[in-house]
C-alpha cells in the first residue's frame, strides 16, 4: 500500500512539471500570436494593392501585346506542390493535415507531380515516401521575413521560367481567427491575374512596369503566405498546448483524489494493525 501511494504521489508531481511546461508554452504562443496577427493585418492591404496595380499594368498594355511569360501556361506537363509545414512539434493537427492534403494531391498527379517541402516536419515526414523532390526548405522560415520569402519566391520563379515546372501550387493555412484555421490550395504560378478592363489609357513602359509588378506580386504573395501559415501554426500551438493544460489539470484531481483515498486506506489499516496488536497482546 505504501508502495501504491508512493507511486501516485510520483506521479502527481510529473503531472505538475508537466502543466508548468505547457502552460508556459500556451503563453509563449499567445504572444506570437499576437505579434503574427499584427503582420498579417499589415500584409493583407499590401498584396491587394500590389494586385489592383498589376491588374491596372495588364489594362495599359497594347491589345496585340503578347501575355505575360509568368501569366500564360508553358510547355511543362509538371506540377510542383508548395506544402508550407512547421519545422516544430507540439502544434496539434497543423503538420499532419497538411503533409495528407499535400500528399493527396501528389498522388492525384501521378507521374507529373513534385514536392517542393516547406519546413522539417514535411522533409521528416516525405523522407520515408517515394516522392520525387524539387526543393526543400527546412529551418528556413520558421521567423518569415521579407528577404527570405523573396529569395523562395525567385527560385520558383526560376524554375517555372525555365519550364522545369508548368505549374505551381502553395498548400498552407491560412488564419481566420485564433480557432479557427483553414487549410488551403492557391495557385501560384502561372498567375491567376486578369486585367483591369476598366483601364483604358495605353501605356508604352506598361509591359516593363507590369514585369516589375507581377514578380512583385510574387514575392508579396508568399510572403503572405508565410505570414499565414506561421500565424495558423502558432494558433493551433496555442490551442494544443492550451487542451494539454487542461489535461494535465483533470488528471491532478483524479490523482489527487486517488492519492487522498490511498492515504486514508493506509491509515486506516496501520490503526487496523494497532487495535490487533492490542487485542493480541491484551488476550495473553
Amino acid at each position: 500500500m505504501a508502495q501504491h501511494v508512493r507511486a501516485i504521489k510520483s506521479r502527481i508531481g510529473n503531472i505538475e512539471n508537466i502543466g508548468q511546461i505547457t502552460k508556459a508554452m500556451n503563453a509563449i504562443a499567445m504572444t506570437k500570436v499576437t505579434r503574427m496577427k499584427r503582420r498579417l493585418a499589415e500584409t493583407r492591404p499590401y498584396i491587394k494593392a500590389l494586385t489592383t496595380f498589376a491588374q491596372r499594368m495588364m489594362g495599359r498594355l497594347a491589345s496585340d501585346n503578347e501575355a505575360h511569360p509568368l501569366t500564360v501556361p508553358n510547355e511543362s506537363s509538371v506540377v510542383g506542390v508548395f506544402v508550407m509545414n512547421s519545422d516544430r512539434g507540439l502544434c496539434g493537427r497543423y503538420k499532419g493535415d497538411l503533409n495528407r492534403e499535400s500528399e493527396k494531391l501528389i498522388q492525384e498527379l501521378g507521374s507529373d507531380g513534385r514536392l517542393i517541402l516547406g519546413g522539417e516536419k514535411a522533409r521528416l515526414y516525405y523522407a520515408r515516401r517515394a516522392v520525387q523532390v524539387l526543393s526543400t526548405y527546412a529551418n528556413v522560415y520558421d521567423q518569415p521575413t521579407e528577404a527570405i520569402a523573396t529569395r523562395i519566391a525567385n527560385e520558383l520563379i526560376g524554375l517555372y521560367e525555365r519550364s522545369e515546372v508548368g505549374r505551381i501550387d502553395l498548400v498552407y493555412m491560412r488564419f481566420v481567427s485564433d480557432l479557427s484555421q483553414k487549410l488551403v490550395v492557391e495557385p501560384f504560378l502561372p498567375i491567376p491575374i486578369e486585367a483591369d478592363e476598366n483601364d483604358d489609357l495605353i501605356d508604352p513602359e506598361a509591359d516593363v512596369m507590369l514585369d516589375v509588378a507581377l514578380r512583385m506580386v510574387l514575392r508579396g504573395t508568399l510572403y503572405a503566405a508565410l505570414i499565414e501559415t506561421k500565424t495558423s501554426e502558432d494558433a493551433i500551438r496555442r490551442q494544443a498546448m492550451k487542451a494539454a493544460t487542461d489535461n494535465a489539470e483533470d488528471l491532478l484531481k483524479n490523482l489527487t483524489r486517488a492519492y487522498n483515498k490511498a492515504r486514508q486506506q493506509a491509515i486506516t489499516r496501520e490503526i487496523a494493525d494497532i487495535i490487533g496488536g492490542a487485542e493480541a497482546l491484551r488476550t495473553e
